[in-house]
């Protein structure tokens, strides 16, 4: 039975018994289901968070062994790309240099040509981050490898043009050791000969008597062939590779435009046409627009003691004919 419960009333100055009502037991009721089922919230809640069923200690267990491949997998793709940036480092500055090949810029060999939307729908999958990152890096290294291929495969072409090619790459003086009177001025600044100024002179002159011969450095076409201000009478020829050669102050043209020419041919000879100051030959070797030395192009027809000599004069002289 119930106990009874008792207050005061100050008024009465006596003890009276409580009486409770049926909304108060209903109040009363609702608090302490209210109550129980709060604190069967947080426990279910916490049991939930902390104990695993064996189901999801299966899955946790082969969550933590795929992240674990997938380390092993990221440092095997990271030893292949350093790899593969060595290979092409190595085809950009040595094979496709000794080849005379512009190097495949970097936008075609970065360049990604992966869908979007493939990567999209691997979102959606399970583990996809890691499934898209894996994905990515194999999309970039299928890339660089297939164009690495195409690299060697043109490379292999160029060997087998290699023999081609040399045929037509400057290698040999306009003029001949014989005919030399002197080697007047090389490649490099000297003194103008005509305003006694200091200018770079992209060429190198060869002094010789009026009618010389002077022949084709290398097969090629020509390109240009007559009158050209300051060079006078002037041949250019075009020799494929990049090449270009001009040979200018000629007396007199022995080709014509368009004219094939093999390294040998008398295209000219030794005149004092145009900005001259007497009897030479004005000879330029241009490769890919850009003018080079020509004592860097007689290895075909001078010993080293000669190649030493020409160089020796040709660096000691400071004054040009044109």
């Amino acid at each position: 039975m119930a106990k009874k419960k008792f207050h005061f009333n100050p008024d009465t100055l006596s003890y009276e018994q409580i009486e409770h009502n049926l909304a108060h037991w209903l109040k009363q009721i609702f608090i302490h289901a209210l109550s129980g089922v709060s604190l069967g919230v947080v426990f279910f809640f916490i049991f939930v968070s902390t104990i695993q069923s064996p189901k999801e200690k299966q899955l946790s267990v082969e969550k933590h062994n795929i992240q674990a491949q997938y380390k092993v997998l990221n440092r095997q793709f990271d030893e292949v790309q350093n790899v593969l940036t060595d290979l092409q480092q190595r085809d950009d500055n040595l094979y496709r240099v000794i080849f005379q090949a512009d190097p495949i810029p970097l936008s075609v060999r970065k360049g990604t040509s992966a869908n979007n939307d493939y990567y999209e729908k691997l979102l959606s999958m399970t583990n996809s981050e890691i499934v898209v990152s894996t994905t990515k890096k194999l999309n970039m290294l299928k890339k660089e490898l297939y164009i690495q291929s195409k690299s060697y495969d043109e490379l292999v072409q160029l060997t087998k043009n290699k023999e081609v090619m040399l045929q037509h790459l400057p290698a040999i003086q306009p003029v001949l050791n014989k005919d030399l009177t002197r080697m007047a001025s090389g490649y490099g600044w000297r003194i103008d000969p005509i305003y006694h100024t200091r200018r770079f002179h992209e060429g190198m002159d060869f002094t010789a008597p009026i009618g010389t011969d002077i022949y084709a450095t290398a097969d090629g076409t020509v390109m240009s062939a007559g009158w050209q201000q300051g060079y006078g009478n002037c041949v250019q020829i075009n020799h494929g590779y990049g090449y270009v050669t001009l040979y200018g102050h000629m007396s007199a043209i022995k080709v014509r435009i368009g004219q094939p020419v093999k390294r040998g041919d008398v295209i000219g000879l030794v005149g004092s046409t145009g900005k001259s100051t007497g009897p030479h030959l004005h000879y330029e070797v241009h490769f890919k627009g850009q003018i080079m030395n020509p004592q860097n192009y007689y290895f075909m027809d001078l010993s080293p003691a000669e190649y030493d000599r020409m160089v020796e004069m040709s660096n000691n002289a400071g004054q040009m004919f044109d």
